[in-house]
């Protein structure tokens, strides 16, 4: 299985997860392709960003979403309309655990694999 990180980027964030507040979040479109199948996944990790250094992402305020699975391999026009819906998906997740994003304020440049 060929895992990507279609992309990447961190951005300032507001959550509580298991007690301990969270100022980060690690947002992500994740390509997976095996045999002749394609899934693409939003994801979103919450970590505590304690000062500019801290980049720990912790997994226990992870979130994903399946936004496309089928046949077929990886598509430079479909990552694009994929990345188009990034944002909605990230905030529906968030929002259902009492988290947001704020997507106005990154901390580091986008990363695409």
């Amino acid at each position: 299985m060929a895992t990507v990180n279609v992309y990447e980027r961190y951005f300032e964030a507001e959550g509580n997860f298991n007690e301990v507040e969270r100022r980060a979040a690690n947002v992500m479109l994740v390509s997976d392709s095996e045999a002749g199948q394609i899934r693409y996944e939003a994801c979103v990790s919450f970590f505590p960003h304690r000062d500019e250094e801290d980049f720990a992402v912790s997994y226990d305020a992870f979130f994903s979403k399946v936004l496309f699975e089928g046949k077929g391999r990886r598509s430079k026009k479909r990552e694009e309309k994929l990345l188009e819906e990034l944002q909605t998906a990230v905030d529906e997740m968030t929002l259902e655990n009492g988290a947001i994003v704020f997507w106005d304020r990154p901390l580091i440049d986008e990363r695409r694999g």
